[in-house]
């Protein structure tokens, strides 16, 4: 069975070497809406893949981390990447450029490692991520699977090159949440915390 449960965020972003200069040369934005699809052959003692409730701490504030917020391709100019931090105190540095594609995988990496690292308490068997759906626009989504995630051919993401600016730490439930789940010490079942 497959669940899907959707979240929202504003960002703005450069996608450099695109083929339109509006996107490519410009800081412009998007209203996202990211899909988190989520599959099991078995229910759990609810009779529920995954109770949607456990997606509102964790998963729900790695999303939003991206809100109000800057993406910056790490590669991008040391210049304009100093500016960003300098003039927006809420942004988010990749590996990979900001693209919708290269959101789907990152936002399925950092899924994917919530789920290994969160313990299953009420019945749930064999939960894992179907997919990431990142909508950038209204007619336009990218959609990324495991094999995506993980494509060195894609780029390479390893989660510890992802890094959050400080009021975005700040406003997590757990200042340290990136570091526990880079380091896989997460975590407590999400509603009981």
């Amino acid at each position: 069975m497959l669940i899907r449960k959707l979240f929202k965020f504003e960002n703005a972003h450069i996608v450099r070497g695109c083929s339109t200069q509006r996107c490519s040369e410009n800081i412009h934005g998007h209203s996202y809406k990211v899909e988190v699809l989520l599959e099991s052959n078995y229910l759990d003692n609810g009779q529920m893949v995954y109770d949607f409730g456990l997606t509102k701490l964790y998963i729900k504030e790695l999303i939003d981390s991206f809100d109000h917020g800057i993406t910056l391709w790490s590669k991008d100019d040391a210049d304009y990447i100093e500016a960003m931090k300098k003039y927006s105190h809420r942004w988010v540095e990749l590996p990979v450029s900001p693209s919708a594609e290269q959101f789907s995988r990152v936002i399925y990496l950092m899924v994917e490692r919530v789920l290994a690292c969160t313990a299953m308490v009420n019945g749930e068997r064999e939960v894992k991520l179907h997919s990431i759906i990142v909508h950038e626009t209204d007619t336009g989504y990218a959609q990324g699977f495991k094999e995506d995630a993980h494509s060195e051919l894609m780029g390479k993401i390893g989660l510890e090159d992802i890094s959050f600016s400080e009021q975005v730490k700040k406003e997590w439930s757990d200042s340290e949440l990136w570091e526990k789940l880079i380091s896989h010490t997460l975590m407590k079942n999400p509603e009981k915390v």
